[in-house]
């Protein structure tokens, strides 16, 4: 539920492309924002290569408890978040910062030309490094020229 309202949050909140005051208040630096990227990128390249161990690496330790198997998490991938799982292209837009949550926002355009917004949650983990707590997916509502 906290979940589902930081994200409707941070939808409602305006985007930061770079990292700059607001980001650094939250703790989050240049460093950071690179390693966000890369953690979401090397699992998005994870599912192109179906290597579900990988993928399941790259999730936090709540999201692991919740699907139980690498096995379990890509096939619910697969099925469910296909522009995820398969995007044609890549494009990483604003991270907002919703008290300590961070949010990482993607542009995904999937095999048949379709957009896709990704909003992937993040959690620092103790060591300091970065993993995905959760994605959601959300095709944008096409707009119909006058």
């Amino acid at each position: 539920m906290l979940r589902a309202l930081l994200l409707c949050l941070a939808l409602a909140a305006p985007a930061i492309a770079q990292p700059g005051p607001a980001l650094a208040q939250a703790g989050v630096t240049p460093e950071d924002l690179a390693e966000i990227r890369a953690v979401i990128h090397r699992q998005i390249e994870a599912f192109r290569r179906d290597d579900a161990r990988e993928a399941f690496a790259l999730v936090s330790p709540g999201v692991q408890e919740t699907f139980g198997t690498p096995e379990r998490f890509l096939d619910t991938v697969r099925v469910s978040y296909r522009a995820v799982y398969r995007p044609a292209t890549v494009a990483f837009l604003g991270l907002t910062v919703v008290g300590h949550d961070v949010v990482q926002q993607v542009q995904l355009t999937d095999r048949s030309g379709a957009v896709w917004l990704a909003y992937y949650g993040m959690q620092r983990q103790p060591d300091g490094s970065w993993r995905t707590n959760g994605c959601h997916l959300v095709q944008p509502a096409r707009t119909i020229p006058t």
